[in-house]
């Protein structure tokens, strides 16, 4: 039962958050009323995120442990025997041993500085992994809040919507009722209001959708949100994006770090063929229980020793294993320096693509401005026009048509302008916390690294 205690717990959070999303519970104090909330909160808090954390915090340990290769290895032992032999004095004799021993590396052909400088180079890889994760976490964040607001605001078109042409439909029926009209333009105004009815509750239910989305990344439901921000940071130029996407892309430093961890394993693949020299040491001691009068001893047995020794290892045959290793080693540094251009093509893809949808995403949005003015006062003029007599009910359902429809294209063009905005910061490595929330301290993955980094050292260790 409190096994399964922790699972039903999360199941309830689960179900919460799914509820609230659903249903639009998100006023209370947890909800997140600015960008800037959600995504210090998602930063805080999102799974994704923290998991890559650990991630690299266990990435750390690789360090520690390629540097264990300077510091000498201290081991202890005991053991305990029984023998029976025919002899001249045939006593059994019971012995019990115990050693400590310790070996210190000299040189060992520079494998332990490879493996170091591997070491430190798949950390700062992994320290641009985690940068890629936070922008995607945080374009997410900038995705759902947007999607959010897009769909309140394409519910409220739908619901004025519905109310205008619940109107035009009462007063179809009333001209009906005194003969202006005919049963033909009633019969329109309740097919346009059925529609409308239809499109308002897709609207609700798409609404709903995005809650549960952005209660998903975030880690509460959304309350009554503000308006997005500007993205501060955003170039000038498509040229100024690509300079500073080659300098901050961390797809592409990551790259580069990757490669150079494969070159040094190709260093350390290469110091097996070299000598090595170590420092042992041992000292034991064994005693003997066995029946010292027959053995004729009168203070029982006992031995003690002492040994050091200097081992020195030349490689001279391994099968093949080395200079396969060796080979294997410079192919993967020959893939690692292959990635690197493949990082930065797909970077300038990424950015050239984000440019463009950012500028269309503009252009889009001052056209759909101009049209939803114009439509606007084609509304008003219709409307005025069919009460005396000078247009037909179709013409006034039309041009209410088109007005919604403009209103609704002018929200997605503002909402697709503000996420290419995102991606093109994202494609150039400038997506992070400090461009959406300046005031929340960001993740420090060198404290982590600090903590760890001289763990089982030795006060001889510089001088080795």
């Amino acid at each position: 039962m409190a096994a399964g205690a922790p699972a039903s717990g999360a199941r309830r959070r689960l179900g919460l958050i799914a509820v609230a999303g659903a249903l639009g519970l998100g006023a209370g104090a947890a909800r997140a009323e600015t960008l800037q909330d959600a995504a210090a909160q998602a930063y805080q808090s999102n799974p994704t995120l923290q998991g890559q954390r650990a991630q690299l915090r266990a990435l750390d340990e690789s360090y520690v442990q390629a540097r264990s290769g300077y510091r000498p290895q201290v081991s202890a032992g005991v053991e305990g025997d029984y023998t029976q032999t025919i002899s001249t004095y045939n006593q059994p004799i019971q012995d019990i041993a115990a050693s400590v021993s310790a070996s210190q590396p000299i040189y060992n052909g520079g494998a332990t500085s490879a493996e170091t400088r591997a070491a430190e180079a798949d950390i700062a890889a992994g320290r641009e992994q985690l940068r890629q994760v936070e922008a995607s976490v945080l374009q997410q964040v900038i995705t759902a809040y947007a999607d959010v607001r897009r769909d309140q605001q394409a519910l409220d078109i739908a619901q004025t919507n519905v109310a205008v042409l619940q109107n035009q439909l009462a007063e179809t029926r009333a001209r009906f009722d005194v003969g202006q009209l005919t049963r033909t333009d009633v019969a329109q105004a309740e097919a346009r209001l059925a529609a409308a009815q239809a499109q308002q509750s897709s609207a609700r239910a798409q609404l709903a959708v995005s809650r549960a989305a952005y209660a998903a990344v975030v880690g509460q439901s959304p309350g009554d949100l503000a308006p997005e921000p500007a993205l501060p940071g955003l170039p000038a130029s498509v040229d100024d994006a690509f300079a500073t996407a080659s300098r901050n892309n961390p797809a592409i430093l990551g790259a580069d770090f990757d490669e150079q961890a494969a070159a040094a394993r190709v260093a350390a693949a290469k110091a097996a063929n070299h000598p090595t020299l170590a420092l042992r040491a041992q000292v034991g001691e064994t005693g003997y229980y066995a029946n010292a009068a027959a053995l004729g001893v009168s203070n029982g047995l006992w031995a003690r020793s002492v040994t050091a020794s200097a081992v020195f290892t030349q490689p001279l045959f391994t099968g093949g294993l080395n200079g396969s290793r060796i080979r294997q080693a410079l192919e993967t540094d020959n893939a690692k320096r292959i990635a690197i251009e493949g990082a930065q093509r797909q970077t300038v893809q990424q950015v050239a693509q984000a440019w463009n949808q950012l500028n269309a995403a503009h252009a889009n949005t001052a056209s759909n401005g101009e049209q939803v003015r114009a439509d606007q006062v084609a509304f008003e003029g219709v409307r005025q026009e069919a009460g005396v007599g000078l247009r037909t009910t179709l013409d006034v359902l039309n041009a209410e048509q088109e007005l919604r429809a403009a209103e609704l294209a002018l929200v997605n063009a503002r909402h697709d302008e503000y996420l290419a905005g995102a991606g093109l910061l994202s494609a150039m490595g400038r997506l992070e916390i400090a461009v959406l929330d300046p005031g929340l301290p960001a993740y420090d993955p060198e404290k982590s690294f600090n903590r760890v980094r001289r763990a089982g050292s030795v006060p001889w260790e510089g001088l080795v």
